[in-house]
């Protein structure tokens, strides 16, 4: 019998051939690659990572780094500034690009990232959606593990795009949302592959057993969520591996069984791929020793029949009341009242939102702004973070590295001469968060869950 090395160099042939096949196990033997994403709405001012980083071919916004930089202990991550995502992985920002840039403009765009923890594709697809769709779009990032979704909203939350609603349900009650969505993105849970170089254990449960179970889930999970997909829409599917089981035929499968047209990526990107990408026969694969970054398939499948689209879902009754809200964001924001929580969710998609918290277990929605205390308004962590919050909104001090991070931790400091209230402590113009200033001392409003835990030296 075959040694579980053996099959998985058989099923690599199988995908790639033989001669790729062998780069590629050459490559495997390297050192993982590393690379970040950043935020085009918090900009930085000076080029991130030095003259060594360099472009990402199909992201416009991704750097390859030299190395691993201790990115805990960067004031700029836990701004949100960037976000650490593999290269490969974000070539499905790349494919979802393509999608949507001929979508119509006059209604609320709908996405669905249904595997979306920890967050990396859906950071990538509100950026995207924002840039084309403006406050016009809602991203439901979902996550069926609730450990795994209480990390995905956290990563959301750094990001800042209120237009995202991080949720928690088995992709059947998703799919319960007949006609919903215009785009699914699906990076199914898979064999792993494609990351062999970053995770030994990805190693050692690898098995030809173990291909066909995910290949089955994967099958599964298509079927479930399918009937949320409107009439049309388009479903973008994805795993870090590279067997065929996996892949094109699971692509082919859905194709078949579930009714809908397999699209050519490259037609959608004008004709070509992008450099190092292999097409394969229903998609295309992202391979170590012929790109940069690790592993990834991607494929792209429009639905044939089913619903046609749920028609937009406006808010009853207009604009929600401001609950004594202050003005603190740009456009047009809703507020939301939810015990002592003080909601903010852009106002073309309050009513979108409202329908779904009837319908799926929804973790978070728009920005959580202010708790209530007493008569008083404290304003959240996150709404610090939020792209839409004005710059004048609360009295804002600048500092340097170390007073960040002794924030970030936590600690206790002053803030000599700055106004007493709510001030938001930010390092090279980006907000970090809240404090409380007394005068002799700050009370810390970093919360307890995103503090830095090592030694910041």
């Amino acid at each position: 019998m075959a040694s579980a090395n053996e099959l998985f160099v058989r099923y690599l042939e199988e995908a790639i051939g033989p001669g790729k096949a062998k780069v590629a196990l050459s490559a495997m033997e390297e050192p993982a690659s590393v690379s970040v994403r950043l935020n085009p709405y918090k900009p930085v001012k000076v080029r991130p990572f030095g003259a060594g980083a360099s472009a990402v071919p199909w992201s416009s916004s991704g750097l390859m780094l030299d190395g691993r930089p201790a990115f805990t202990l960067d004031p700029l991550f836990h701004a949100g500034c960037y976000y650490v995502q593999d290269s490969s992985s974000m070539f499905v920002g790349y494919v979802l690009r393509q999608v949507i840039k001929d979508m119509p403009k006059d209604r609320i765009a709908r996405v669905l990232d249904l595997c979306a923890a920890p967050g990396g594709k859906t950071t990538d697809a509100a950026a995207s959606l924002r840039a084309v769709f403006g406050d016009g779009f809602l991203l439901v990032s979902n996550e069926v593990i609730r450990q795994r979704a209480t990390v995905l909203a956290g990563n959301v939350a750094l990001w800042g795009d209120p237009s995202v609603v991080v949720s928690s349900s088995d992709p059947a009650v998703v799919g319960a949302l007949e006609g919903y969505f215009d785009v699914v993105l699906a990076d199914v849970p898979c064999s792993g592959e494609g990351m062999f170089r970053k995770d030994a254990d990805a190693v050692a449960q690898w098995s030809a057993e173990n291909v066909e179970h995910c290949a089955a889930r994967q099958r599964r999970i298509l079927a479930d969520v399918w009937p949320a997909l409107a009439e049309n829409g388009i479903l973008v599917y994805s795993t870090c591996t590279f067997n065929r089981y996996e892949n094109d035929m699971n692509v082919r499968w859905a194709a078949d069984n579930l009714g809908a047209d397999i699209v050519d990526i490259g037609s959608l990107a004008g004709g070509a791929l992008p450099d190092g990408v292999m097409a394969t026969e229903c998609g295309c694969s992202l391979v170590p020793g012929f790109v940069r970054g690790e592993g990834q398939f991607c494929a792209v499948l429009r639905k044939r029949g089913g619903m046609e689209r749920v028609a937009d879902i406006r808010a009853a009754g207009g604009r929600q009341p401001d609950a004594g809200m202050p003005s603190v964001f740009s456009g047009r924001m809703s507020a939301a009242v939810r015990g002592d929580l003080v909601k903010a969710v852009p106002e073309a998609v309050s009513g979108e939102i409202a329908f779904l918290e009837s319908r799926i277990r929804l973790i978070s929605s728009g920005c959580a702004a202010f708790m209530r205390r007493g008569k008083d308004l404290v304003p959240c962590a996150d709404l610090a973070l939020d792209i839409k919050l004005l710059e004048d909104a609360f009295p804002r001090v600048e500092v340097d590295r170390d007073l960040a991070l002794k924030y970030l931790h936590r600690d206790t400091f002053a803030l000599p001469g700055v106004e007493k209230g709510y001030v938001l402590i930010c390092f090279e113009g980006h907000p970090l968060g809240f404090v409380k200033n007394l005068g002799g001392r700050c009370n810390n409003l970093h919360p307890q869950e995103r503090r830095i835990r090592m030694d910041i030296g």
